[in-house]
């Protein structure tokens, strides 16, 4: 509805345009927004104000004669000056009731449109290191990620969805150490386990799963392990030390095939987990980016190489470092450190490099708040490799903070204690865990309350939203009991009928749906959707409630039953657009 009007009006500035106001080759864009009040029209415009100056005329002056340029259009009934010039504008009746049939006709399509043009997104999310199963933390990036991504799609851009694959660096060597360790461990040996390793049970699985497969063959002694190790301090920096040296240490006794066959093993045990997990979740991807396959293609070499070649790389303490304050950031990075091994950061720019060169127009990162210091060395390393760093967005999700009985449930990921995006689902169900995620802005933190989520009560919203699409089909059910006609008339047959001011209201929020895709697509803003979905519902309930669907008047009838048939399918499109199932009964 937004789109046809500020169509009548860029008619309009044509029109004027013909008539020497302004260029034709540059006419200006109207700007046309819904309003507040309705006593102000359906719309309103500033295009008077906006555009006085550059016509040399009064905004009242030229709000008439933009008025009067406006073409004929059976959507408007009247059109008002307000105030210093703003332009209102009252729709007819018939617009609303217009989109019943257009709704019912464009079924799941309805919402879509063509804006994106096709241009090439990817939007990469999750992406959490293969060294553990996903907790709810993951969760929030993950509904995130998959509503943006679904969101751009309906509007028209060509979206590439992608899990970036950490399967290189240390923490996945420390992840294999600690499978190795508990393997140990399996096989007889008493040890100190590192106090920074990775204690999850999923560690003992997946040792014991080594233990089956090659049996003692990968066993040593405690004393052969342990022997001249930095001692281990909890909370001291010592800890660091310890793990790595460890690492070393299970490098050289197991040598380079059986540590691979020992890091492999967990790598592909979690991540297997992972795909699962986010499966279950509703969140596929086109593609599992493959960290390692960055340095296996030499494409980090590349990078570090073109650096060094644009002089943004010195040498200091034996590393090297790349000149990132001059571009922005706070300080300058690493890539490659004084033992020879590049830096993650590297591996970064490397991969948003690769990133560019497959012809993404736009990519979208969607990361943990955590990483917030990240994106100013990230950009500045696109900029210093003649890349515009406006083609990179990244988009920070604030933790979900879990609350039972009102106690918040404790977390520690290192140690293991933490509850997993499988514990959630299973505990509140996909369809609430998906909602809830998405009920706030990603930067603003997210208090998850999992006894509202499990509630069956109006004060559950996405228990509200679902129910008012299970009331519409339970009253086509007692509808075809009845022996009543429920498919939609040709055209607008006996819309006209529809004038109660709950209808009304519902007719408005309606003709809304496709506004609220587009902005929540273009803001990266899926709560926009969110809220969108819990007024209709709230529309529908309340004239639920007030009217009586199935009455004598078999016009009347009709026309009520159209108009819930069109509130189902923009309930069930919004809903799916999140990742919600729509049930017929409840």
């Amino acid at each position: 509805m937004k789109q046809r009007i500020e169509e009548l009006f860029t008619g309009a500035l044509a029109r004027l345009a013909a008539d020497g106001l302004f260029p034709e080759d540059a006419l200006p864009t109207v700007q046309v927004e819904r309003t507040r009040d309705p006593r102000h029209g359906d719309f309103s415009s500033n295009a008077a104000l906006v555009l006085a100056k550059r016509a040399r005329s009064k905004p009242r002056d030229l709000a008439v004669r933009l008025i009067d340029a406006l073409p004929p259009s059976p959507l408007i009934e009247r059109v008002e000056i307000a105030g210093p010039g703003f332009i209102n504008v009252f729709l007819a009746p018939a617009a609303y009731r217009a989109l019943v049939p257009r709704i019912l006709a464009a079924g799941p399509a309805y919402g879509h449109t063509d804006l994106g043009a096709g241009r090439r997104v990817q939007v990469e999310f999750v992406s959490a290191n293969p060294t553990g199963p996903l907790h709810v933390g993951h969760g929030r990036g993950a509904a995130y990620g998959a509503v943006v991504a679904n969101l751009l799609e309906t509007v028209g851009f060509e979206v590439h969805r992608e899990y970036y694959v950490n399967d290189a660096g240390r923490q996945m060597d420390i992840l294999a150490t600690s499978v190795w360790l508990r393997y140990l461990e399996l096989c007889g040996e008493e040890l100190a386990f590192p106090s920074n390793g990775y204690q999850g049970d999923y560690v003992w699985d997946i040792a014991a799963t080594l233990h089956r497969e090659q049996e003692d063959d990968y066993r040593y002694s405690g004393d052969e392990v342990f022997a001249g190790m930095p001692p281990d301090e909890p909370g001291g920096g010592d800890k660091e030390l310890h793990i790595d040296a460890l690492i070393e240490r299970a490098r050289h006794l197991l040598g380079g095939d059986r540590y691979r066959l020992v890091f492999d093993l967990g790598l592909e045990h979690i991540l297997d987990d992972i795909r699962d997990d986010l499966s279950r979740f509703g969140v596929d991807y086109d593609e599992w980016f493959s960290e390692r396959s960055l340095t296996e293609r030499g494409t980090v070499d590349q990078v570090i190489a073109r650096l060094r070649a644009g002089g943004h790389l010195y040498e200091r303490d034996g590393a090297l470092w790349f000149r990132s304050s001059d571009f922005g950031d706070e300080k300058d990075r690493v890539v490659v450190r004084d033992n020879g091994q590049t830096t993650y950061f590297a591996s970064d720019i490397a991969y948003h490099m690769d990133k560019l060169a497959r012809g993404f127009e736009q990519v979208i990162d969607i990361w943990g708040a955590d990483h917030h210091g990240y994106v100013p060395r990230v950009k500045s390393a696109l900029a210093a490799l003649e890349n515009d760093p406006g083609r990179l967005d990244v988009l920070l999700v604030q933790f979900a903070i879990l609350y039972r009985g009102g106690e918040r449930v404790r977390m520690s990921t290192r140690s293991g204690e933490f509850v997993t995006l499988r514990q959630l689902r299973k505990e509140v169900g996909r369809d609430a865990a998906r909602f809830f995620y998405i009920m706030r802005r990603c930067e603003q933190h997210l208090d998850f309350d999992l006894d509202l989520a499990r509630s069956q009560s109006a004060d559950n919203p996405v228990y509200y939203v679902q129910y008012a699409h299970a009331r519409i089909c339970s009253v086509l059910r007692q509808a075809a009991e009845r022996g009543s006609a429920i498919d939609p008339s040709p055209g607008e047959t006996n819309l006209e009928l529809l004038m109660a001011a709950h209808e009304q209201d519902l007719l408005k929020a309606l003709s809304r749906y496709p506004e609220v895709v587009e902005a929540a697509a273009l803001a990266r803003e899926p709560h926009q959707l969110a809220h969108y979905l819990r007024e209709l519902a709230n529309d529908f309930h309340t004239y639920y409630n007030a009217h009586q669907f199935l009455v004598a008047d078999q016009g009347l009838r009709d026309a009520r039953i159209e108009l819930i048939l069109a509130v189902r399918q923009v309930l069930r499109n919004g809903l799916d657009l999140i990742g919600v199932s729509a049930p017929e009964s409840m």
